[in-house]
């Protein structure tokens, strides 16, 4: 195989001698590329965002904003990336170089203060400024709003960038004022090509591996030959491990860029989405045609993580706290699993068996996720949490329903933060089907979703608040179809 190599801001610069576990960050800044930053280390600050070009969904590639501090630089192998200083262009010989239109508009602006952030935020912006599908409305007045610039500049790009100076003000004032990239902008005229395709790789120093193989049927062999390799896609979750708990592995295998995990099928029946595709990649794909995803993904943490977070790997996991399981649940999802022997399918209602622990054999993994058609009309999804954006739920629950002349047909509703386990509401779906959708048939059911699960006590929240959250969420819910009937 080729040596590991990344080519950053066009020029190619080998992997060597950095150790498997090396972050992104920490490869960039032993390189003298010290825009990046190191805030919080688990991909809640933003600072050390960096561009990498990725498939597009408008255009053969996408320049996608990440947390270089969770992605293993092995992870981007004959990959492309772009840092803050690789967005400014050289000027003329002997003066200073130019600023990329972000950039102009954050000095201009007062988008920076003490600056630590800065490089971060200027990452998060240009990849919404390369968006290929932003566009400026023609009637200011139209699709603008406090978080929708009239540049069609959509701030939920920087939600995952925090900064303690500004106020934010100024920095929304800086993205709501980029226009549209020049004819000859060299990052825009690059989206017109295809990104670097996924490479083998074998990047061994010591007693440490990062490993990733071209097929699924390779990587399922791969596993039986080393079953204690930790299996990363986006690396959200090992790359905390990695930095805060100071784990590390033996053996690390990618499978972020398998085709086999990569693919999105609409067929008469279901919906398949490939395990690997990041969140991202699933809601703009989708495009809203599954309602309750596209009501989940601006509340699960920020773009910058759901630009590399996969639902394979928020079920891999196997947290009771991810964001994903209770609305897959409410979906009546399955997950396909593949191994040495083949695929099966796996209701998720029973794949989890306990607190991180699943019915997935040694050597599977998750290939795909089949959501089950037609959907039903009615769904919501609640997450309540310390923040907005950007934090771990206390509680998350999701609801789909059939309501068909008043009468509930169906009902499927997952919670999340209430046992040690996502799990399904049952005695609370019980309670609904077959009765009318009425104000005493909810308070009725709310009353019994109250008891579901095994809410425990914690620095987030109270068993008793988990408790009450879960009967006000179905109350909502009846309130928000009343009066949409009303309206």
């Amino acid at each position: 195989m080729v040596a590991a190599r990344i080519t950053v801001n066009g020029r190619e610069t080998p992997l060597a001698p950095a150790a498997p576990h090396t972050t992104v960050l920490d490869f960039l800044r032993e390189r003298g590329l010290t825009g990046t930053k190191e805030g919080c280390a688990e991909g809640e600050c933003g600072a050390c965002s960096v561009l990498v070009a990725r498939p597009g969904v408008n255009k053969p590639t996408d320049w996608v904003a990440v947390n270089a501090c969770l992605v293993p630089a092995a992870a981007l192998d004959g990959q492309e990336i772009v840092t803050s200083e690789g967005l400014a262009t050289a000027g003329e010989p002997g003066s200073l170089p130019v600023l990329h239109p972000v950039q102009e508009e954050m000095a201009v602006r007062g988008g920076s203060q003490c600056g630590y952030c800065t490089p971060g935020f200027v990452c998060s912006m240009a990849a919404e400024y390369y968006r290929p599908d932003r566009c400026a409305h023609q009637d200011p007045a139209v699709g603008t709003d406090a978080e929708h610039g009239p540049n069609g500049f959509d701030l939920h790009a920087l939600s995952g960038n925090l900064c303690r100076c500004t106020g934010y003000r100024p920095i929304r004032d800086a993205a709501f004022a980029v226009g549209a990239p020049a004819d000859d902008d060299p990052l825009a005229q690059r989206r017109e090509q295809a990104p670097p395709a996924p490479v083998a790789t074998a990047y061994v120093r010591g007693d440490s591996a990062f490993l990733r193989r071209s097929t699924l049927a390779d990587t399922l062999r791969l596993l039986e030959e080393r079953p204690g390799a930790v299996v990363v896609a986006g690396s959200t979750d090992w790359g905390v491990e990695v930095n805060i708990r100071s784990r590390r592995a033996d053996c690390v295998v990618a499978v972020d860029r398998l085709p086999e995990l990569r693919e999105l099928r609409v067929a008469s029946d279901h919906v398949e989405i490939g395990a690997a595709l990041t969140l991202t990649e699933i809601e703009r794909r989708l495009d809203g045609a599954v309602p309750l995803l596209a009501e989940l993904f601006p509340q699960f943490a920020s773009r910058l993580i759901r630009n590399s977070a996969t639902l394979g790997g928020n079920l891999g996991t196997g947290s009771p706290i991810g964001d994903s399981p209770p609305v897959l649940l409410a979906l009546d999802a399955s997950v396909v699993l593949a191994g040495p022997d083949g695929e099966r399918e796996v209701p998720l209602s029973g794949y989890f068996t306990g607190y991180r622990q699943s019915v997935r054999r040694p050597g599977e993994l998750i290939r795909a996720v089949r959501v089950p058609l037609p959907l039903s009309p009615v769904t919501a999804f609640h997450k309540i949490a310390k923040r907005r954006f950007d934090d771990i739920s206390s509680v998350a629950v999701a609801f789909a329903l059939d309501i068909e002349d008043g009468i509930v047909r169906t009902a499927r509703i997952g919670l999340g933060g209430v046992a040690a386990t996502p799990i399904r509401a049952r005695a609370t779906e019980a309670a609904l089907e077959g009765e009318p959708w009425t104000a005493e048939t909810v308070e009725a059911a709310a009353a019994v979703l109250r008891g579901e699960g095994t809410p425990m006590d914690d620095h987030r929240a109270s068993s008793l608040y988990r408790s009450a959250m879960l009967g006000q969420s179905l109350l909502k819910l009846y309130a928000r179809t009343t009066e949409a009937v009303s309206s």
